[in-house]
Formats: C-alpha cells, structure tokens, sequence
C-alpha cells in the first residue's frame, strides 16, 4: 500500500470516515504519522471550541471576582478555586461519571458520556477557571488613570466596562491567556487517556501514538510523531495570538507593547 493510499484510507479515520479497521501488523512510518495526524482533529476540536467558550465564561468569572457583592464575588471565588485546585484529569474521571450517573435516570444526558460534549464541558470549564484567575489579575492591574479618564467623559456602567475596562483587561492579560491557551491544546491529550472512552477506535492523537506503542513494544516512534504534531500546533497558537496581541497594543508606542512570553507549566 501507498503511502497516498494510506492517507487516503486513514487521514479522516478519528472522525469516522475511511477504513473501519486499524492496522494489525507491518505498521509503516506513513501510518503513524496519518493516523496520529488524524487524531489531531479532536484535539483541535476540544481546543477550539473550549477556548472560545472559555472566553466568554471567563470574562463573567473575572468581573463575578472583581465584584463587592457576594452574590457574585462568593461563586466565582469558588469555582476557581475548585478547578485550579483538582488536577484535570481528576475532573474528567468525575465527570465522565457524573454524567453516566444522570443517563441512567435522565436519557437526556446520554450524549454528556460521549467524549465530543462530555470531555468538551470539562475542558470548557477547566480553561474558564485559569482564564478566569488570569482576567481577574488584569482587572486587578488596570491603571486607575483609565478609568478615571472614562468617568471624566462621562463613560459609566455597560460604555465605561466595554470601551475602556475590557479592552485595558484583555492587553495587560493576553501574553498569560496566550499560555493558557497553548497548555489546553496540551491537556486535550488526557481526554481519551482518562474516563472518557473512545467509541469504535476514534481517538485523538494520544490514542493512536499510545495504539501503536502498545503494538510494535517501540515509544520512541509514535510519541516524537505527537510531539512533532503538537511542536506545529503550538507555532499556529503562538503566530495567530500574536497578531492579535499586536492589533490589542496597536497604539501604544513599540517600546511600551507587552510581548509574548512561553512559560509553559510543569503540571496543571
């Protein structure tokens, strides 16, 4: 078989689509690598749309933190406090079993135990968490001056938190939020790795790497391949988070703009 063929065959594999069955024996570098490649997409995937709900969330958790209600301030302390404290792959073992617990009384629930929802919250709200505590420590860090300038123009409530609060939060916080993002596309590894199984042998990359180790006795093939992918996958976050962390310091002069700083974690 071709090397063309073996792409063919097995490039879309861990999204359904192309040969139902792996390849048993004579594995082939080709192999590896479009296999574990084809992993890659759920990897992608969890980070993608974790990311961006993340965000949103995040931002909520943030001014929740920053508030001098307690109604607000109270639940958002907690919630980041709970999943910056609990390992993550703690919280995809419990969650994958919560929501098995709920199916079997709720059928509501039965797409939760699936990894494409199930193991997508738990990320969601495990990366809103450490974004969280990273937006509230911008809040913390806005110059008073800005804000000052904004009530002088009469900015108040809603006008004053989008105009000038927000954008101000988001500058000082992006190189930190850059990193955040960078070791979640990493923790996607765990997903498959922990409580969530893989249905019919889709997995993401981890999975593949780990198939191939487990079959040819060889980690020093499979494993530098997920690097590799992982080395690229970094290089696309990096370069598409510094354009915007370029058009968020547009205006200040090129001495004063935050760059980007990797400060990758040990351990989550």
């Amino acid at each position: 078989m071709s090397c063309l063929q073996t792409i063919q065959d097995y490039g879309l594999r861990a999204i359904g689509i192309g040969e139902r069955l792996l390849p048993r024996e004579d594995f082939t570098l080709c192999q590896q690598f479009t296999l574990i490649g084809s992993g890659m997409i759920w990897n992608i995937y969890f980070g993608v749309f974790a990311l961006v709900f993340g965000f949103f969330f995040a931002t909520a958790l943030a001014v929740g933190k920053a508030s001098p209600n307690k109604l607000f301030r109270k639940p958002s302390e907690w919630f980041i406090f709970i999943f910056r404290g609990s390992p993550l792959f703690i919280q995809f073992f419990f969650g994958y079993f919560l929501f098995l617990s709920l199916k079997s009384a709720y059928p509501f629930f039965d797409p939760f135990t699936a990894a494409w929802l199930g193991a997508l919250i738990v990320l969601f709200l495990n990366t809103a968490a450490y974004t969280g505590e990273i937006f509230y420590g911008a809040l913390q860090s806005i110059p008073k001056g800005d804000v000052e300038a904004a009530d002088a123009y009469g900015m108040t409530g809603w006008s004053r938190f989008r105009r000038v609060i927000w954008p101000t939060m988001l500058r000082l916080a992006w190189p930190a939020y850059t990193n955040e993002a960078i070791f979640l596309f990493h923790a996607t590894a765990l997903v498959f790795f922990s409580g969530f199984p893989a249905w019919q042998q889709r997995g993401d990359a981890l999975y593949y790497a780990n198939y191939f180790a487990d079959k040819t006795f060889n980690p020093f093939v499979p494993y530098p391949i997920l690097a590799f992918y992982f080395i690229l996958l970094t290089l696309v976050i990096v370069s598409i988070f510094g354009i915007v962390n370029a058009k968020l310091n547009r205006h200040l002069p090129q001495e004063a703009r935050r760059k980007l700083r990797l400060r990758p974690n040990v351990i989550r």
